[in-house]
């Protein structure tokens, strides 16, 4: 499976084209594993989805945008699967704010959304983030990178997910 993102100024359809491109044959030129120069083909990849990131100055998480999503897809004849990343844009890059981007798609999948095929959370460890230091001063289990959320926060809105897909199974 291959995941392309919306833009980071909110646009959808630059991943949509992508995705249609992803999933036909393409020849290339590169190199043989001896070093020689030969022509590929690939057959394409029908794995592929959506990822609504969100976007300046938008977020693009609830169903307004899930269903404006699901008919440039359907309009590019690709069957709408979409995930949603909570941080980034969707969280207005305040981490603590994935939780309740969370329980925006939790509503939906409890409605029987079948196009929200999954989330991306920046979870770690213990929450926040740091500065990459010595290695003798890093916490362990802490992000170098974007803050993220923490262990206990991580499974309680992992539970949340399931709960919610257990009620658009039922």
């Amino acid at each position: 499976p291959v995941g392309f993102k919306n833009g980071t100024g909110g646009g959808v359809q630059i991943a949509v084209d992508a995705i249609g491109a992803a999933r036909r044959p393409h020849h290339f030129l590169s190199v043989t594993k001896d070093g020689t120069s030969a022509i590929f083909a690939t057959t394409g990849n029908e794995d592929c989805h959506l990822i609504l990131r969100g976007g300046t100055p938008h977020t693009n998480y609830d169903a307004a945008s899930i269903d404006m999503a699901s008919e440039l897809l359907e309009k590019a004849g690709i069957e709408p699967r979409i995930m949603i990343d909570c941080s980034h844009a969707n969280s207005r890059k305040i981490y603590k704010r994935q939780r309740y981007v969370c329980r925006d798609i939790c509503s939906q999948l409890s409605d029987g959304d079948m196009r929200i095929m999954g989330v991306m959370i920046e979870s770690n460890l213990v929450e926040g983030n740091q500065k990459l230091t010595s290695p003798d001063k890093l916490v362990r289990g802490q992000s170098i990178t974007d803050s993220c959320i923490g262990w206990e926060q991580t499974e309680e809105i992992l539970g949340e997910l399931n709960t919610a897909v257990l009620a658009r199974r039922a």
